[in-house]
């Protein structure tokens, strides 16, 4: 019973105690009440709170069978209710089913899978609102449950719900071992990008586009694209690429000044892959520049449009970062990044940015899927057909994220292998930071860090602390 409805039980009944006398036998008391208004409104509010719990199931059925007949969900559940309560509710719910063009049905052992307490439904009912494609495909899922890993049974369980992948994920970490990198803290994407003459690169970066160094190791520079992203410019005859390996990634700098900044990158004699040219009713504008050494940068204005209204909200919560100098196109610089990377089988890469990393979409573009990692930095997925960049068995980048809990994240990929390791956790140079990498589908490489006190880590460490 809900906690007001206790209460004002317990109130009336003081009320009227009085009058009814302690011990009280109802029925001799009622005339020695004062009034029948009194004797009235008890039995008013001896059963009102019933009345309005029923009123609450049938306006969450209501909801329910309305997002079926919309085709939000295939199936949709009542809680589970012992079977007294669905014989209460059972006409009201037919007549719910048939004002939305959808069938009820009464399900009295609810499938068991890793999405909810196996015990959820245990000696209680459960009202399924569906249409007749829907309860086919929850009773095929029932009655062949026995050929599914648990994992794959709960995702089609939940799928046939309605949920997003990483609404399935979250409920697969609450009941199961199953986690993602989101579940261990992302605080921040980062790039590393290899470099011949790194000291060219850094100037092109820090002085030409405004963007401020946050740690210096000599070999790595990295530098500050948005509230958290960064990208890191390498020393290649020390990193982890080799300046042979194709540079099969993009990076899409976010901003309202393309005007701005296409005049002031012209003015700078930077060299233009495409140029700028505005549409009216695009989803987004933009042009590409090329780096010093070949990296392509896509400066990009998403827009109010279908295809962007999860990811609207999004970046309008963040101002672009000021530049280090106000001579810097219009001393404005960045509100997020998206890091681009190409795939000849896009679909496999969706399933393993979702399922497995647990990335969640905001933007569909059909042949492009963008998703959130962090606050501002997103992971864009394209197929290498209609991008700007071919497959490539090597690719002379890294991805990176940076996770607050790095040693959880670490075990669990040991224990669970939700991506092939490309090397093992380690202590990086000084011990200034601890890392380990891994494979995506494409072969890209996947670099988790955590950053260690160090006197070159201090403004990177103030800036992830003033994020959480």
């Amino acid at each position: 019973m809900p906690q007001h409805c206790q209460t004002l039980r317990f109130f009336y009944l003081y009320l009227f105690l009085p009058v009814l006398g302690s011990p009280y036998n109802f029925e001799k008391s009622i005339p020695f009440m004062k009034s029948k208004l009194q004797y009235l409104l008890l039995l008013i509010f001896c059963f009102a709170c019933g009345n309005e719990d029923t009123s609450i199931q049938l306006g969450k059925i209501e909801a329910f069978a309305e997002m079926v007949s919309a085709d939000l969900k295939h199936l949709a559940l009542s809680e589970p209710m012992p079977s007294k309560d669905v014989d209460k509710l059972w006409s009201e719910a037919q007549l719910i089913a048939e004002k939305y063009g959808v069938q009820v049905y009464r399900e009295v052992e609810l499938i068991k899978t890793s999405l909810f307490p196996s015990d959820i439904s245990y000696g209680k009912e459960v009202l399924i609102f569906h249409k007749e494609n829907g309860l086919r495909s929850y009773l095929d899922l029932k009655e062949n449950f026995k050929n599914y890993d648990e994992e794959d049974a709960a995702r089609r369980f939940g799928r046939l719900l309605g949920y997003p992948v990483h609404y399935i994920n979250s409920l697969l970490a609450k009941n199961t071992a199953f986690r993602t990198l989101p579940d261990f803290g992302i605080q921040a994407t980062n790039i590393f990008l290899y470099y011949e003459d790194l000291p060219a690169a850094q100037k092109f970066y820090q002085e030409l586009l405004g963007m401020e160094v946050v740690s210096d190791y000599e070999f790595a520079k990295t530098l500050r694209v948005s509230e958290d992203s960064f990208i890191t410019l390498v020393d290649a005859a020390v990193g982890r690429h080799k300046l042979d390996e194709p540079k099969t990634v993009a990076i899409a700098l976010l901003t309202d000044q393309l005007p701005e900044w296409y005049a002031y990158l012209q003015e700078s004699q930077v060299p233009i892959k495409y140029e700028y040219k505005p549409k009216e009713n695009n989803a987004h504008d933009g042009f590409v520049a090329v780096d010093p050494e070949g990296y392509l940068l896509e400066f990009e204005t998403f827009k109010q449009h279908p295809e962007n209204e999860k990811l609207m909200p999004q970046i309008q919560k963040f101002s672009a970062l000021p530049t280090v100098s106000d001579d810097v196109a219009a001393g404005l610089g960045f509100y997020g990044a998206v890091t681009w990377l190409y795939y000849e089988d896009l679909q496999e890469a969706e399933l393993f940015y979702e399922e497995k990393i647990g990335l969640p979409l905001i933007v569909d573009q059909g042949w492009a899927k963008v998703y959130q990692a962090s606050q501002t930095g997103y992971i864009g997925l394209v197929d290498e057909r209609r991008g700007m960049h071919n497959f490539t068995e090597k690719k002379g980048a890294s991805v990176a994220f940076i996770v607050e809990d790095l040693e959880g994240w670490y075990n669990y990929v040991q224990q669970h292998s939700p991506l092939p390791l490309e090397r093992e956790m380690y202590v990086g140079n000084e011990e200034r930071y601890k890392a380990f990498v891994g494979l995506d589908p494409g072969k890209y490489f996947l670099e988790f860090n955590s950053y260690l006190e160090h006197s070159d880590n201090k403004r990177l460490f103030e800036i992830l602390e003033s994020n959480k």
